[in-house]
């Protein structure tokens, strides 16, 4: 009697496992079919308002993002996703100095502080998420090379590229930077890098808090220095 017993019990524990599995996957596959299901653009009427504000300021980028994008899921468009991506970082990227000049113009701010401030901070936001992620995953040398990378292709290719091109099309050379305080900029940069590594190395090659607060202290100095060399009369 005791082992049919048991042989009815483990016949239902079986039959509860397997049921129990089943809805899992079931509930699983329901939820996986409600987000690709899920619309972007709906508006959060259940959201806070931080996520209502952060909505009606998406919506627009997320209409030029799903209709002007195709999906890069379907065969032979990743490619295509790809290049037009980059074709519209290239015009929100025109539209968002174009933008910074009207605003330094009408508040009376140089387009030099306007570069250093603003327009330095909002295009070094992808670079800090990057430095963060592989940051909390323990890759701390991948975070300051990643930050340190960026910095120096923009310098050897994100400005002389357009320079080259511009010489290309107009057949003559750019007249209209203004390089008044290029050569201390320039100074300050390499000064900046070595008092960086000069930090690292002085912490034993690891990331603390107080590396954190001296590298806060070498950004106040040179946006102090900065601000206090740039013309203010131009503009």
């Amino acid at each position: 009697k005791q082992s049919v017993l048991w042989e009815r019990l483990r016949r239902r524990s079986t039959v509860v496992a397997e049921a129990a599995t089943r809805s899992t996957s079931d509930a699983g596959e329901a939820a996986g079919d409600e987000e690709e299901d899920e619309d972007p653009l709906s508006f959060p009427w259940h959201g806070g308002l931080g996520s209502q504000f952060m909505w009606f300021l998406s919506a627009p980028l997320l209409v030029v993002f799903i209709y002007c994008i195709p999906d890069p899921k379907k065969k032979g468009m990743a490619w295509v996703a790809f290049f037009m991506s980059i074709a519209w970082i290239g015009v929100f990227s025109y539209y968002m100095v174009l933008w910074a000049e009207i605003i330094g113009a009408t508040l009376g701010i140089p387009t030099v502080v306007m570069g250093l401030v603003f327009l330095a901070a909002g295009t070094s936001v992808p670079d800090l998420l990057s430095s963060m992620i592989v940051a909390q995953h323990g890759q701390g040398d991948m975070a300051v090379s990643s930050s340190i990378g960026s910095n120096i292709f923009d310098v050897l290719v994100g400005l002389p590229l357009p320079w080259m091109l511009y010489n290309m099309i107009k057949s003559k050379p750019v007249t209209v930077v203004s390089g008044t305080t290029l050569p201390l900029s320039i100074g300050m940069l390499m000064a900046m890098l070595v008092a960086v590594i000069s930090t690292i190395a002085l912490m034993n090659w690891t990331m603390y808090k107080s590396m954190a607060y001296v590298m806060f202290a070498m950004y106040a100095v040179f946006l102090g220095v900065s601000l206090w060399t740039a013309d203010w009369n131009c503009a």
